[in-house]
């Protein structure tokens, strides 16, 4: 789907490690903001707007390895916004995984800077916000070409700016609480590019709904479509398709059961796994009794259409038995060596991290963590260059070895730093 539709996009207060009302006013609305974000993504939320509101250097710290950890456990972008003061605090939003950084354009600093961080780390990167009609108006040129994205933070702001602006930068607009005839005649207008703020918290368990009713209302947003209709599926004699249900990260097979029409179109609409019980003869929403929910990532029919692959985000335990996956009674087990690439170096990185938890005596990992950081560097300075003598070398098994003392150094090093492999492949994945 392309990218040019109308966004839903909740926001995260955060102040001293809770997520609070809002910029002026620090009641907790909750203790667990990475929690908190990964709801909202798991909802269909389009994007995730966060807002640093730490005061000084040791607050703004904690803040931002909690974006951190947000950015890794919900799968939308995220915009962090909040303390930006120089280009060091764009980057360091930017390196905890944000997908773009807004400047406040009330502080004249701000929009001294845009120009050059716009450079150096691309226009798509950076989003503005502003209180004022007159902030835009009178940093147009800049925002045209150095700016992606308006965010406005001022409800009374929202029909001057209508009218005034005429830029081809978009505008997110924050609400308070509104009706839904007003939410789409916001989202109708063509210089806005979607809403944020307490209009969209309050609702984010009903954004598939508001999504269908920007559909019916002729607004393109980006809902969850099914490619093939229930009736392309081959049934079994009692009219239902089997669903193998399978976690998206890891593609552990978590469970089997059943659909009918109705339980796929629930699926299909709402995000969220909806089965049929056979023994209830009832349609049965996974989690809606033990908050277990499993949010949709795909669904895809096999070559015979009647049988459907199911990838989910799982929350808790997919068994009711409290294990996270139904297949646990192991029959019988050859042995064999994992070949998967991720799962060995998981492996090896979990002896690593539990050897720095719990150190063993004689062992040479614990050596290298009492040696502390610059032990690790020079070591792994001495594997990178083992590795390229290796490679003057015709037989390949030397370079083999080599890089595999290298990998475990490195693996010492990312332990020492806390820096795991998804957070590694995620990065990859981006490039």
């Amino acid at each position: 789907m392309s990218d040019n539709y109308k966004k839903l996009v909740p926001c995260i207060y955060l102040y001293k490690g809770n997520a609070v009302k809002n910029l002026s006013d620090i009641t907790i609305l909750d203790t667990n903001p990475v929690k908190l974000a990964k709801f909202y993504g798991d909802n269909n939320a389009d994007e995730l707007l966060v807002f640093d509101m730490s005061k000084g250097d040791a607050e703004h710290d904690e803040a931002l390895d909690i974006i951190k950890e947000i950015c890794q456990n919900t799968e939308i972008p995220v915009t962090g916004a909040g303390n930006i003061h120089r280009m060091e605090d764009i980057k360091k939003l930017l390196y905890a995984g944000c997908r773009k950084a807004a400047l406040n354009y009330s502080k004249p600093e701000n929009i001294e800077i845009t120009q050059e961080i716009s450079l150096k780390f691309g226009k798509e990167k950076i989003a503005a916000c502003f209180i004022d009609t007159e902030e835009l108006l009178q940093n147009k040129e800049t925002i045209e070409n150095y700016v992606d994205e308006l965010i406005l933070l001022k409800e009374s702001s929202i029909r001057e700016s209508i009218q005034k602006w005429d830029g081809e930068t978009k505008i997110l607009v924050s609400l308070p609480e509104v009706s839904l005839d007003k939410l789409i005649e916001i989202l109708s207008v063509p210089s806005i590019c979607g809403i944020t703020g307490h209009a969209i918290n309050e609702n984010a368990k009903e954004l598939p709904a508001i999504k269908s009713l920007c559909q019916g209302n002729g607004i393109h947003v980006n809902a969850l479509e099914a490619a093939f209709q229930w009736s392309d599926f081959k049934l079994n004699s009692d009219g239902h398709i089997t669903v193998v249900v399978q976690d998206y990260k890891t593609d552990q097979v978590l469970m089997v059961a059943y659909m009918n029409e109705e339980a796929y179109n629930a699926t299909v609409h709402t995000g969220k796994m909806t089965y049929y019980s056979r023994s209830r003869d009832e349609l049965w929403i996974k989690g809606d009794t033990s908050g277990h929910y499993q949010y949709v990532k795909s669904l895809t029919a096999d070559c015979d259409m009647d049988t459907i692959l199911a990838k989910v985000s799982q929350v808790g335990a997919a068994c009711h038995t409290g294990s996270h996956s139904c297949f646990f009674n192991e029959i019988l087990k050859k042995e064999y060596d994992e070949t998967n690439p991720l799962k060995v170096f998981e492996a090896v990185m979990n002896v690593i991290m539990d050897r720095k938890v719990h150190p063993k005596e004689g062992s040479y990992t614990n050596y290298l963590f009492e040696k502390g950081i610059d032990k690790i560097l020079k070591k792994l300075g001495e594997e990178a260059t083992e590795i390229v003598i290796a490679s003057k070398n015709p037989n390949s098994n030397e370079i083999k070895y080599e890089i595999s003392d290298f990998l475990y150094h490195m693996m010492v090093l990312m332990a020492e730093k806390g820096v795991t492999w998804e957070e590694i492949t995620e990065e990859l994945a981006k490039r």
